[in-house]
């Protein structure tokens, strides 16, 4: 499960949609939710930095793909994922490619396909945390694989005690 103090954009010019995207945050337990009604608007308010973008394919003047495109350009780590009523196969390719995280067609389980998003994001985030913190640990355990001096051909190396 994700962190539910996430900040969560969802961008869908069908208020239906949107009602039913916020009622699958909302039930998850995030209530950092901004719902938006166009493209333009979300674009606008990346200053406000979202963690994860809900992401309609189809509207008005901003399509999806535009979106996607302006978001990874603000903040590549921004999660984005698009949400569409089509199927078909070309763009959620596209998509991916570009930098969406996800792809989910809006059906009668989108409640459960966006909840399964979340989930996958919480992953993600939870393996890049432990990476994150596992480096320093590697790179200590390294240096302490070296040697304390290291010969230098044809010279001698003097080195000062330890400061205890």
């Amino acid at each position: 499960m994700p962190d539910t103090s996430l900040k969560i954009f969802l961008v869908d010019d069908d208020p239906y949609c949107r009602c039913l995207m916020e009622q699958a945050m909302r039930n998850y337990g995030f209530h950092d939710v901004h719902l938006f009604d166009n493209g333009a608007d979300c674009l606008d308010s990346l200053i406000e930095e979202p963690d994860i973008i809900f992401l309609d394919q189809m509207m008005g003047s901003v399509s999806g793909t535009d979106a996607l495109r302006a978001i990874k350009r603000f903040n590549p780590d921004t999660y984005v994922v698009l949400v569409s009523g089509q199927s078909k196969m070309q763009v959620a390719v596209d998509s991916l490619k570009l930098g969406a995280f996800d792809y989910v067609i809006k059906n009668e389980h989108l409640g459960e396909r966006l909840v399964a998003v979340l989930d996958k994001i919480g992953a993600m985030r939870d393996l890049l945390e432990k990476r994150q913190l596992a480096r320093p640990s590697r790179f200590k355990s390294f240096l302490n694989s070296l040697p304390k001096v290291l010969p230098a051909r044809g010279s001698r190396g003097f080195t000062n005690p330890p400061i205890s």
